[in-house]
């Protein structure tokens, strides 16, 4: 005889529907793992999992077509918004997704992602912003903060030798082509519940043709910086948030 642990009346959460049982490979206190849940939980109450492609690139984002269940297409490091471009060309049907880290999409990849934005190409752009790379040993990204030590910035970035930080989203925001451009976070329930309502507002407007949307997720890397993950959420807050703000930039 079967017992249900949770009466369904009193069934508050589930675990998304298009959430795969695989177990997360991210690190304690990332914010990808919240991220990918999001989308899940957009995906499956838009009902859109059967008009859904996804383009995964390299780096930490890229075992996310694990988790997700949806169709999925690799692309090569920072070629995400030029794999995307042709698929929604192709399956103009179809709502068509790139999940991309900062060193991924405003690094090596910051020509396809420029020239997709200006064409207005009909796409959503889940850009998860932690400062560094973190995937491949902490290296500094364009968006690593000045005076932020990272493994090739070991006494701090030095706007004299490496630049100031790249705000990507912000020269994004610029383009015709550009209908969202928007920067959340994930770090409290409320941010997430924001984050949401504006992936959500992404992946409609890739369904409408609108353009090209941009959510930008100001994000932890407990590994990267160093930091336990409660302290990885305080340093966001008072490094992170004052360099890139939340809100929208543009919402057309």
């Amino acid at each position: 005889m079967s017992v249900d642990i949770i009466d369904p009346a009193n069934l508050v959460y589930a675990k998304p529907a298009l959430m795969n049982d695989a177990e997360m490979h991210y690190c304690p206190g990332c914010s990808h793992g919240v991220v990918h849940k999001l989308i899940a939980e957009v995906i499956d109450e838009t009902g859109l999992g059967n008009k859904t492609v996804a383009i995964a690139p390299v780096g930490c984002a890229v075992f996310a077509y694990n988790y997700l269940d949806v169709d999925w297409q690799e692309a090569a490091h920072g070629r995400a918004p030029a794999v995307a471009t042709a698929v929604k060309r192709l399956n103009p049907e179809k709502m068509v997704f790139t999940y991309q880290g900062d060193g991924d999409l405003a690094a090596i990849g910051t020509a396809e992602t420029i020239h997709a934005a200006n064409r207005g190409e009909n796409i959503a752009i889940i850009f998860i912003n932690n400062g560094i790379y973190g995937m491949t040993g902490g290296q500094m990204a364009p968006t690593t903060l000045i005076d932020m030590k990272t493994s090739t910035t070991p006494n701090g970035r030095n706007v004299y030798e490496n630049g100031y930080p790249l705000k990507i989203t912000d020269l994004l925001s610029r383009l015709p082509g550009v209908c969202l451009a928007t920067r959340q976070s994930v770090h409290t329930a409320a941010a997430v519940k924001k984050a949401k309502r504006m992936i959500g507002k992404a992946f409609e407007n890739s369904m409408e043709n609108k353009g090209t949307s941009i959510v930008e997720i100001v994000s932890t890397c407990s590994s990267g910086w160093k930091m336990t993950p409660a302290a990885s959420n305080k340093w966001m807050v008072e490094n992170m948030f004052p360099v890139y703000p939340m809100g929208d930039l543009k919402n057309i």
